[in-house]
Parts: structure tokens; C-alpha cells; sequence
């Protein structure tokens, strides 16, 4: 008997990751130009490392409240609350923003229910949607990344549950504005549609685009996600949170009891020491780094919508190459890494390159975009 065929049907509907993929690829390569990962090239602050350390050495080192330690779930109500001017009813701390990702489709979906994905899409949309049995319904951005209301309207059925939404987005930089938003709220609160408003890269937004949660318009059906992975560089440390209404908040605690069990203790007590440092300079080191990027791949011939926030560009290949895997093959031969758009997508157009690296490294990377681009 070959046991292999003991696997359950989910595991076939899941793809191996594709930027996982590309990390084998380049393992054989002798100092990489690494713009693939997307992972702040900082450290975890000196702050947070502190209080950290505090954390554990005051005995925070045990099981948690499922949805996570009262106090910094009020810490982290308050400051929503103070940057956005509503308050959710409820909040939970998750294994990561991929762990409350997790959770809600789980809480949301049952086998054959839809869910509405942007396309281009952050990796696990996908993935984790046909887990549950789920059937993803993409909506095109293409080619500015922006929403087509007519076209959302057409995708709804009787099985759609929910929209996915991100702003900033990964792959993109995307970021909607105010009427987008307003927008979308009243097409979900229409239609009978949670909102799951992925905000993971909220604080990476850049000269004056929205910073503004889509549940400032619809606060009844929107889950927002986010978390520490991408602000404060604790990608390891897998500590994220949802905030939203309280019967899907304590729908997706008690999944939380039988899965993740709870958000690392010592992390939890760190929410406040990463939240209330100044992202200023940061914010401003990775515009520069932005504006560098897109500089250099316009004067190198590349097409490039400008990335209002997080910190990724998604550039069309040129035409010679055909598909972004054929391009990410000829960037390897360089030492260049980068993910092909199938990755993000159901095309195989464009390719990701996250400008979260030194900035020797995105100079010595775009010497090599050019030279792929002539």
C-alpha cells in the first residue's frame, strides 16, 4: 500500500509556497541580491527586545487567555480607537496576522461558501481558502490596482460570504483611498458581506495616502488584521491580532483553543513597547528607498504603478521574457532574487521586489534590473 495516498483531499488543493520555491532555487548562489523576502531589513528594536525581556523574566512565560492578555487587548482597542476614531467591539492576539488570517475563514467558511480575493492577492488568501473548502472568487486590479465596483457586483452570489481586502497591499503597494473605502463598505453592508480588512502594513503608507481602516464606514462587519511582523521586524515572534465584532471574535477564540491555543505569552506583553515608539524615521527611510526603486526600474524602461505603501514594487516584465517565471530564471543567473507574479496571481505577467533591503543592495539589484530590461 502506498501510504502517501492517506493524505487528505486538502493537502492536494495546496500549493508548495512559491517563494519558498525561489529560497530553493538560490540556495547554490554565492551572495545573493536578495529582493525577494518580505521582511524589514532591521532589526527588532532595542525597546521591544527590552521589554521582551522583562516579559520573561517577570514569568509571562506561561499559557495566555485564549484571545490573549486582557490589558493589551485594551491597549490595543484604545490605540485604534485613537487613530481611527471608532472602537471594535472585540479583540483577540493571534499567532501572527497569518494566524487570525487563519481563523476567520475557518470561523467564516464551510465547503462550497465563496469569499471575494483581490487579484493580485498576498500568498495565503489562496491557499488558506481552499484549506476550508472554500472557493476563492477573484476580483481583477488590474492595471493601477484599484477596485471596479461593476465587476464586484457581478461576482457576488447566494454562496458568497465575505470580501479579503488589504490596504497597503503585498504584492502591490496598493493603497485605496477614503471613497474607495466608503465605497466598499456600503457594497458589503449591501450584499450581507464580512469584511476582513488585512492592515498588517498599515504604518508603512507614504506621503499622503489613506491610513484610514475601511471599519471607520462599516464597523459592524469588518474584521481588521494586523500585527508586529512587518513594524517592528518580529516576523519570529509570530504575534498578530483581529479586531472586530464580538460574535466572530469569539467565534474564532474558540477555534483559537483547539489550534494555536494562544499568542506567545512574553511577546503579548510587548504590544505597547513596539506600538508607541516613533516609526517616524523608519517611515521616512523606506519612502526613500521607494522612490529609489521606482526611479531606477522607470529610467531602466519597466512599466511601475507606484507603490503607496507597504514596501513592495509589482513590475510588468518586459515582453521578451513572456511570463515573470521566465524572468525570475534570467534574474537568478544574475544572483538576483525576485518572485514571479503566479505567485500572487492567476497571471504570470509581473514580478515582486521588496525594497525592504540595504540600500548597497537595491543599488547592486537595480544594476541587474537594467540589465535585464535592455
Amino acid at each position: 500500500m502506498n501510504l502517501q495516498q492517506l493524505l487528505a483531499d486538502r493537502t492536494g488543493r495546496i500549493e508548495a509556497s512559491g517563494i519558498r520555491r525561489v529560497f530553493d532555487m538560490a540556495a547554490s548562489l554565492k551572495d545573493p541580491i536578495d529582493l525577494s523576502i518580505g521582511q524589514p531589513d532591521f532589526d527588532v528594536p532595542k525597546e521591544v527586545k527590552a521589554a521582551a525581556k522583562e516579559a520573561i523574566e517577570a514569568g509571562h512565560n506561561r499559557y495566555t487567555p485564549s484571545a490573549g492578555w486582557p490589558d493589551v487587548r485594551e491597549y490595543i482597542l484604545d490605540r485604534f480607537e485613537a487613530r481611527q476614531g471608532t472602537r471594535p467591539p472585540a479583540a483577540m492576539l493571534t499567532a501572527g496576522a497569518s494566524g487570525a488570517l487563519t481563523l476567520v475563514l475557518m470561523a467564516l467558511l464551510d465547503p462550497g461558501d465563496e469569499i471575494l480575493i483581490p487579484d493580485p492577492f498576498f500568498v495565503s488568501y489562496k491557499h488558506l481558502t481552499a484549506m476550508c473548502g472554500g472557493v476563492a472568487s477573484y476580483y481583477d486590479t488590474y492595471p493601477a490596482w484599484q477596485l471596479d465596483f461593476e465587476e464586484l457586483e457581478r461576482k457576488v452570489t447566494p454562496k458568497t460570504k465575505a470580501m479579503l481586502l488589504m490596504s497597503p497591499a503585498n504584492p502591490t503597494g496598493a493603497c485605496l483611498c477614503d471613497e474607495a473605502k466608503e465605497r466598499v463598505a456600503d457594497f458589503a453592508r449591501r450584499r450581507g458581506l464580512v469584511l476582513v480588512s488585512d492592515e498588517v502594513y498599515e504604518p508603512f503608507v507614504y506621503r499622503g495616502a489613506s491610513t484610514r481602516s475601511v471599519a471607520c464606514w462599516y464597523p459592524e462587519g469588518t474584521l481588521v488584521i494586523s500585527g508586529l511582523s512587518k513594524t517592528a521586524s518580529m516576523t519570529g515572534w509570530r504575534l498578530g491580532w483581529a479586531l472586530g465584532p464580538e460574535w466572530l471574535v469569539e467565534g474564532m477564540t474558540k477555534l483559537q483553543q483547539f489550534t494555536f491555543v494562544c499568542a506567545a505569552s512574553f511577546a503579548q506583553k510587548t504590544v505597547a513597547a513596539a506600538l508607541d515608539r516613533d516609526f517616524g524615521p523608519t517611515l521616512k527611510a523606506y519612502e526613500f528607498k521607494r522612490d529609489r526603486m521606482v526611479e531606477g526600474l522607470r529610467s531602466a524602461g519597466y512599466q511601475v504603478v507606484e507603490p503607496e505603501g507597504a514596501f513592495y514594487v509589482f513590475v510588468k516584465v518586459p515582453a521578451k521574457y513572456g511570463t515573470g517565471q521566465a524572468f525570475v530564471e534570467a534574474a537568478l543567473k544574475q544572483r538576483l532574487l525576485t518572485v514571479p507574479g503566479h505567485v500572487f496571481s492567476q497571471r504570470d505577467t509581473h514580478v515582486r521586489l521588496s525594497f525592504a533591503a540595504s540600500d548597497e543592495r537595491l543599488e547592486a539589484g537595480l544594476e541587474v534590473l537594467r540589465k535585464l530590461g535592455s
